[in-house]
């Protein structure tokens, strides 16, 4: 017994920087355009423990806070410190950077699919996952090449970033980046955000945690009581969101192609590492 406290011990700072990892993929993720941070909750096991923990702060505090804190942590640290990472990767190469984030979403997608079936895949729950994917791929579509809306940006239009970015939390597949560059928002609020300007940051954050304050309850119950057909329809929205944001068109031919698929690759090792560490460490260590 004492030695495999001991290994638990050992492997604590290794489990924190691993969530610490997770929570700045999380928030890298919700500025990079295309990318959900919801669909990494979803992918890392974030995602329903976060909604658990904001449904009933108290009653599950012990259970889910130690782990969250790290999350959170990486999060502030992926979204607000590593903003000029996110500028700079995608002045370097925007087709790159989201084939590494395709790669590690792709590597994930077995592990959900057994989590998804942890109790079975009736047809209802098929059907669930076919119908959430369509829809989401065709708002992904219709947000991607239609006709672009240009809006004044405040504080009153960043506040309602910080909800758009919410309800890219709480419907893990519905990217508020393409959202905001339809509405010609996302330009300023990467730019202000990269320069930690309080006037972008603050009512944001506050758009965001308002919004899922709000909708975590109902999200939670809908886990406790319908979890197979929730997870599929969850599942459908990855998958539509992963698909919605392949690039298309290669300037640099077969060569940037190539380079892609490697990035992609890249991606997928990572995601496998990662859910390797964790059920690594949801096993004390073993």
């Amino acid at each position: 017994m004492e030695e495999i406290q001991s290994k638990q011990k050992a492997a604590s700072p290794a489990r924190w920087l691993l969530r610490v990892l997770q929570g700045a993929l999380i928030g890298m993720c919700a500025i990079l355009p295309g990318i959900s941070g919801g669909v990494l909750c979803v992918v890392f096991g974030i995602y329903q423990p976060m909604m658990a923990l904001l449904a009933h702060p108290f009653r599950t505090f012990k259970t889910h806070a130690v782990m969250l804190l790290p999350v959170l942590i990486g999060w502030v640290l992926g979204f607000v410190g590593l903003a000029w990472l996110v500028e700079w990767l995608f002045t370097a190469s925007a087709t790159l950077t989201v084939w590494l984030f395709i790669g590690l979403i792709a590597g994930m997608l077995p592990s959900l699919f057994k989590e998804a079936g942890r109790d079975g895949h009736p047809r209802s729950a098929q059907a669930a996952l076919f119908i959430s994917m369509v829809v989401i791929l065709a708002i992904l579509v219709w947000v991607q090449y239609g006709t672009a809306i240009t809006v004044k940006p405040n504080i009153w239009w960043f506040f309602v970033c910080g909800l758009l970015w919410g309800l890219s939390l709480v419907v893990p597949g519905l990217n508020s980046s393409s959202l905001l560059i339809y509405l010609g928002l996302y330009q300023p609020m990467v730019t202000g955000i990269a320069a930690f300007s309080l006037e972008v940051i603050v009512p944001m954050f506050a758009g965001v945690f308002l919004l899922v304050l709000l909708s975590a309850r109902g999200i939670n119950y809908l886990f406790n009581k319908h979890y197979t057909l929730v997870f599929h329809i969850i599942l459908g929205f990855v998958i539509a969101s992963t698909l919605a944001v392949v690039p298309l068109s290669y300037p640099g031919g077969i060569g940037e192609l190539l380079l892609c698929l490697l990035c992609g690759a890249a991606g997928f090792i990572v995601a496998l590492y990662m859910d390797k560490a964790g059920r690594k460490f949801q096993n004390g260590g073993k």
